[in-house]
């Protein structure tokens, strides 16, 4: 991911709000959003290293991961990022234990900020900051800055989610796609300085970035929503290289429900549209 802002608590009736902006190139190759074969996880899944960049169990856990835009890092680990959702949601750790856990050999990947969460508690790392933050009632955004990094991108996102829960007494998939949908470039004395050329860096200041030279941009708009009832929607849209809609894939579930089906097995626990 390239753009993730969340509201956590902020709403009785919705405890957690997510979205987020996949930005990769198109060429790279990638399955969208599906249930993997465990049962368990949904989430797409980075076919050159095996890993995921967003995804959800239906046991309420998520996990999202940002880069960190180093230029002239080539930003070879020795281990893949992609790794590290997919890791939290196949365990069963808390996030703040998780993070702690894995600390030690944060050093073994390229830059990268972290974020998991379950439905007790959210927290986030990098290991571009130091330190591991607990999220309380609050609203967050991370994008290709260490954490606190005052990018417009993430001040723009986490200002339009505030006002969508200000203003809506329902939040739906396709509120959240058009927020993110934002093309607006940042002005040039609000860029951010991270090395590479103002003129790429102002291309790149969009919530959503259209198809760049080279074949880069955003692929994908991701939303998670969990109720107060336990009720969670996933959802995930998918562009070309012409900034096309191509693909969108919806995912409902229950936790009460699961809970259910976890007692009297063959009963569904998701609900694919």
């Amino acid at each position: 991911m390239c753009l993730i802002v969340i509201a956590h608590r902020m709403s009785p009736e919705y405890p957690l709000v997510l979205a987020a902006n996949r930005d990769e190139f198109f060429d790279r190759p990638t399955r969208q959003a599906h249930m993997w074969p465990n049962g368990s996880i949904i989430a797409g899944r980075d076919l050159s290293a095996g890993g995921t960049w967003l995804g959800v169990g239906l046991d309420g856990r998520f996990a999202a991961l940002t880069n960190v835009r180093e230029p002239g890092d080539d930003g070879a680990g020795s281990r893949s990022r992609g790794e590290l959702p997919l890791d939290y949601l196949s365990g069963e750790l808390p996030p703040a234990e998780y993070l702690a856990e894995k600390a030690s050999r944060f050093d073994e990947y390229a830059g990268f900020n972290l974020i998991v969460g379950n439905t007790d508690s959210l927290c986030y790392a990098s290991n571009r900051a130091p330190g591991i933050h607990e999220v309380g009632q609050e609203i967050i955004g991370l994008s290709n800055g260490p954490p606190g990094s005052e990018w417009p991108k993430v001040t723009r996102g986490s200002e339009k989610m505030s006002a969508l829960l200000a203003r809506e007494a329902t939040i739906n998939a396709d509120q959240l796609v058009e927020q993110m949908h934002d093309q607006n470039l940042a002005g040039v004395a609000e860029l951010p300085d991270t090395g590479i050329p103002d003129e790429q860096e102002s291309r790149l200041s969009s919530m959503f970035i259209p198809a760049q030279p080279g074949g880069y941009g955003t692929r994908c708009i991701s939303v998670f929503i969990r109720q107060d009832d336990g009720l969670c929607r996933f959802s995930e849209q998918n562009y070309n290289a012409e900034g096309e809609v191509t693909e969108r894939h919806f995912f409902n579930f229950s936790l009460a429900r699961q809970s259910a089906a976890e007692a009297a097995p063959g009963q569904d626990a998701i609900q694919l549209a």
